[in-house]
């Protein structure tokens, strides 16, 4: 199994769970983040002082699929957030040795 951690911009959450959705990937845990990267964050000019905004939001998605789905899930994300610009986001993608479905019980793959 794989985890999938990618960092997108928040207005394309829609756009990036669509896709998912199509490959059949049901589950995920989204959480709404603050961070920067190259780009550093920007400065803004509020009541005639300039203050500088060092952390971004951003949204982050974890997602744990089988080892055959994490390339076309990783992709997937990729094509569905991206617009070109700085501050995109990242992908993730790491292993994973176990899973549990705490209400059946099930391990591995069948817990995913």
């Amino acid at each position: 199994m794989k985890k999938i951690e990618a960092i997108i911009k928040p207005f394309k959450l829609d756009a990036v769970k669509e896709a998912l959705a199509e490959l059949g990937i049901q589950g995920m845990t989204v959480s709404e983040v603050k961070g920067f990267g190259r780009q550093k964050g920007h400065t803004e000019i509020y009541r005639g002082s300039e203050y500088t905004i060092d952390f971004l939001p951003k949204i982050k998605l974890e997602i744990v699929v089988i080892d055959s789905l994490y390339p076309a899930a990783a992709e997937a994300i990729v094509k569905a957030a991206k617009t070109g610009k700085i501050g995109d986001g990242k992908v993730f993608v790491s292993h994973i040795e176990n899973a549990y479905r705490i209400r059946t019980e099930e391990k591995g793959d069948a817990a995913v």
